[in-house]
């Protein structure tokens, strides 16, 4: 978790056990500083409870046999779509290669082959509870896989919730060089038919940053969240795309 900096909105921490109300709502404000960004403790990932605390800037994190764990780091890493930086090395990949995209093609194999790549890299927070959990939310019309294939093979992906002009990733993958990144160019690039105006990446890494995410304060997160969902309506442009179960050619566009 990204720790160099302090909290200044915090007046007080706690740590709050949810109950089996699913509209618990902690004060992100009052999360912990060590460890950093931790706000709740317990409760289920029911579709309700998921919808409202993402829609409040909470995800969870934990690995078992940890209980649930609810974070709200101090800063967010983020990615505004028109903010996306193109290398010379991945325009040139984008503009080469046979590159195709789907919505929702295999949400399931999407997020499994995420939890094992990181199995055998890291370790993963991605167990069979939480994939359940975001199965159930793709169902629902919130979750989705972005997949992207080259020369018809798949090549790379993430998945994420779709929630008003906002979309909270989850997990990203690579089976081929540049997999990953081609499918968020991807993403970024259609993102305004979306109605999507940020990507929320949770948390910093030297992949992400290099791609053009950037840290946000709190406040400015929060601010953000009730700006862009207000309320936790689905996005119903990126539905139709996976209803429409159809390819989509990758096609670079000229600046």
């Amino acid at each position: 978790m990204h720790k160099n900096s302090t909290n200044s909105e915090n007046t007080a921490q706690e740590l709050v056990l949810l109950t089996e109300s699913v509209f618990d709502t902690p004060d992100p404000f009052k999360a912990l500083l060590e460890p950093e960004g931790l706000s709740a403790v317990g409760g289920d990932l029911k579709p309700e409870r998921l919808i409202h605390l993402y829609q409040h800037g909470f995800f969870p994190w934990y690995s078992d046999p940890d209980p649930i764990l609810w974070w709200h780091p101090i800063e967010r890493c983020t990615l505004k779509p028109k903010q996306f930086h193109l290398s010379r090395s991945l325009r040139k990949c984008i503009k080469n290669g046979d590159w195709t995209w789907r919505v929702n093609d295999n949400f399931l194999k999407t997020i499994k082959t995420c939890s094992k790549l990181r199995v055998q890299k890291e370790g993963t927070w991605i167990s069979d509870e939480i994939i359940e959990a975001y199965s159930n939310l793709n169902r629902i019309g919130y979750a989705f896989s972005i997949e992207v294939f080259q020369n018809q093979e798949l090549a790379g992906g993430f998945y994420g919730i779709a929630m008003g002009k906002m979309f909270f990733g989850e997990s990203m993958f690579s089976l081929r060089p540049n997999g990953s990144k081609v499918a968020l160019w991807q993403f970024c690039q259609m993102a305004n038919k979306l109605g999507i105006e940020l990507i929320d990446c949770q948390v910093e890494s030297d992949h992400l940053i290099s791609l053009g995410a950037k840290m946000m304060s709190k406040k400015s997160f929060v601010a953000n969240l009730q700006s862009y969902v207000p309320t936790p309506t689905r996005n119903a442009p990126l539905n139709q795309l996976a209803l429409a179960k159809c390819t989509h050619q990758v096609e670079f566009k000229a600046d």
